[in-house]
């Protein structure tokens, strides 16, 4: 039922007709809440070749033996790695040595719990001499994880556990004697406290191996040293780099990307006062940095919006005086990591991403490395101990591998760690990169894939997906699953929106707040070429989005609903107004602004899909996902915009509602979530188009 709740901001009434969803304790919303995921659910399973459709997927998502991720590298040759095999479930923790024998370290389908939700391996770290690993466990994707430590030699577990583990911006970090390690750990808080308070106050905490975890000392936090500047909503953690001597910590703001760092000698931190150097702050718009021995090099924006590489000394840290390593130029520079011979940065070269070099101490210009079968490139592992990275290499239409190279033959040697699958170099495929024009005459580019022979007669399914928020790009890659779509007859399209980082820091700039309507007209922008170039209709183009992309997705189909069939909202940020009562709500401020401003209530207001849902309006099909454990954004910001739709919608197009109750952001799905989701959203989709078998 609808019980209107009006606000007034700044002389604008803003009605909200169900507000009360917000309250998920409410056995009226649950109940409410279950109606419609059972209703989904019976839906989409009675669509005919959906479970086809699974099968082929499941098919050709287990056509590599087994996946490897989050590698690290240690001294002594041997790696750690998460390891997803095909057939199981969940990926799991091993460990393998410098003779190449594999050990199952951690297997999170055989933990069991009380009420039936899965665990997921979460952050983890192997001390410095590889005796003891700390790894962290969440349930149900709800990203609430807590640390353990194995002794890796014999299996067997410590005693001691933390909770409360704050992950997503940082991971444990031992000292280099294996003493024990540091970690971040959000407050505790009585259950009446405000939602808003959850991610408040974070500390940096060291842990002593055996020590009780709730008499560990706080070692970075706001207020605890008089020369560190800090704010309550600022996220706290410290790197050791391996083989250094100095520590360093780093501020994150939020969820902005600037940081604040500052720097001490490792052994400074068991001091009662720690002696911190400034390296830079906020307004030095680094973004990313690397240390080697007692040198940092900076990743920055500062005056180079595509960003320029610079360094300086942790003795005595300058950012004023930082010597320019890598200038700016037309490539766009996302990351660098420092290895034993050389800087390494990861660059987008005309949306391509690519791998440049440069040696430590050489003013040189760098060297891009000339990857096997020209594919892109995302370095993968590295580590100051020790020469040359790992190499993961990614194509739109092949599959990706993992090269180890080899900085002085230069050459690249395929680990093994991604073998080759059936369906990873299936021919008859082709990418295509165009570039299209916006509302505003701005060119965005556009990636399209599809069949060789794809008839260009605009009947062709189309499912064209974007992001545009936090400067992050959409680069090259590749998954067998899309094989599903795209031998139907499928084209798969990425719009790479403007709030994005495909172009740098001023590409970003131009999707932020009062800026974001340009994220999603760029999207408008993309379907419309799609439509006028010949690749599909009106009657067959559907949009997609998730989390941020929500917004993209939700005010592509409210102000155009017109231009498209359908379009699929995953774990979407719908209602902007009140996203900062939520508990990820206030980090986001300075990405999406604040309705304490007035400038950030319009531009809130303007990108809030829920807010422009008009009675009366023949809005597409529409498919709206969400784990009920997420921590990022909250579920009913779903429900809300599906209860608004269903009552506002005249085209009689179906509205579902999809939640999944062992999931949350998606962080921590298992296979077959991903997988079924994946199969749900496809069929809904040619089910929606007319296509012949979904009907």
């Amino acid at each position: 039922p609808v019980r209107d709740v009006v606000d007034e901001h700044y002389g604008v009434k803003v009605h909200d007709p169900y507000r009360y969803m917000e309250n998920m304790d409410d056995p009226e919303v649950q109940e409410w809440f279950k109606g419609q995921a059972d209703y989904a659910h019976e839906v989409l399973y009675q669509i005919r070749g959906r479970d086809d459709l699974y099968v082929r997927i499941k098919e050709l998502d287990g056509s590599k033996p087994f996946r490897t991720f989050y590698i690290i590298r240690k001294k002594d040759g041997s790696l750690f790695y998460k390891k997803w095999a095909s057939g199981e479930n969940l990926p799991k923790l091993y460990r393998r040595g410098k003779d190449g024998v594999e050990k199952l370290l951690v297997d999170p389908e055989i933990i069991e719990s009380v009420d039936g939700q899965h665990f997921s391996v979460e952050a983890y770290k192997p001390s410095p001499d590889g005796r003891y690993v700390v790894y962290g466990l969440a349930k149900g994707g709800s990203e609430e994880t807590v640390l353990h430590i194995m002794n890796v030699e014999t299996g067997e577990k410590l005693s001691e556990t933390i909770d409360r583990i704050e992950t997503a911006y940082n991971s444990p970090q031992w000292l280099p004697d294996g003493s024990g390690f540091l970690y971040c750990r959000r407050q505790l808080l009585p259950p009446d406290a405000p939602e808003t308070e959850v991610y408040k106050n974070t500390k940096t905490y060291f842990h002593g191996l055996g020590d009780d975890p709730e008499k560990d000392r706080v070692v970075f936090t706001k207020g605890l040293s008089r020369n560190v500047k800090m704010l309550d909503v600022d996220f706290p953690s410290i790197y050791i780099p391996p083989g250094s001597k100095y520590a360093v910590g780093k501020i994150k703001h939020g969820d902005t990307s600037e940081l604040t760092l500052y720097t001490t000698l490792i052994e400074n931190l068991k001091k009662g006062r720690i002696p911190w150097k400034k390296i830079c702050d906020a307004s030095d718009e680094v973004e990313n940095y690397a240390v080697f021995g007692g040198t940092i090099y900076l990743l920055t924006a500062k005056d180079t919006p595509r960003y320029k590489v610079v360094k300086t000394s942790l003795a005595r840290p300058s950012f004023s005086r930082a010597g320019i390593i890598i200038p700016e130029s037309e490539m766009v520079i996302e990351y660098i990591a420092a290895t034993k011979d050389a800087l390494y940065a990861g660059v987008l070269d005309g949306g391509f991403n690519r791998i440049v070099r440069v040696e430590h101490g050489s003013a040189g210009q760098a060297e891009t490395l000339d990857l096997p079968d020209d594919a892109a490139g995302y370095l993968t592992a590295s580590s100051p101990e020790m020469k040359g990275i790992l190499i993961y290499t990614n194509n739109w239409t092949k599959g990706s591998l993992i090269f180890e190279y080899d900085p002085g033959s230069k050459n690249f040697t395929d680990t093994g760690l991604l073998p080759k699958g059936t369906f990873d170099d299936v021919p008859g495929y082709v990418s295509r990169e165009v570039k299209v024009e916006s509302h505003d005459g701005v060119i965005v580019p556009l990636s399209i894939l599809h069949k060789e022979d794809l008839p260009m007669d605009g009947n062709n399914p189309t499912f064209l997906v974007g992001y545009g928020s936090y400067g992050i790009s959409i680069g090259v890659s590749f998954s067998p699953t899309r094989l599903a779509w795209l031998e139907k007859g499928g084209v798969l399209a990425i719009a790479h929106v403007r709030g994005g980082g495909e172009y740098g820091k001023e590409w970003h700039l131009a999707g932020r707040m009062l800026n974001k309507p340009n994220t999603w007209r760029d999207f408008i922008a993309c379907a419309e070429y799609l439509i006028r170039e010949g690749y599909t209709s009106k009657e067959r183009i559907a949009g997609q989005g998730g989390s941020a992309g929500g917004i993209l997705i939700g005010r592509s189909i409210t102000e155009r609903p017109d231009l498209f069939a359908a379009a699929v909202i995953n774990v979407g940020m719908l209602d902007a107004i009140r996203a900062e009562t939520t508990t990820n709500g206030v980090p986001n401020i300075m990405e999406f602004g604040t309705v304490t401003e007035e400038d950030g209530f319009r531009g809130l207001h303007e990108m809030s899909a829920y807010h422009h849902v008009e009675d009366g309006t023949a809005y597409p099909a529409v498919l709206l996902t969400h784990g009920i454990n997420d921590p990022r954004v909250d579920p009913w910001m779903s429900g809300k915009m599906t209860a608004r739709l269903q009552a506002a919608s005249s085209s009689g197009e179906p509205v579902l509602f999809r939640v999944d109750y062992d999931a949350g952001h998606g962080i921590g799905s298992s296979r077959d979530q991903y997988l079924q989701q994946l199969a749900d959203t496809w069929a809904f989709l040619l089910w929606q188009f007319g296509v012949r078998g979904y009907q």
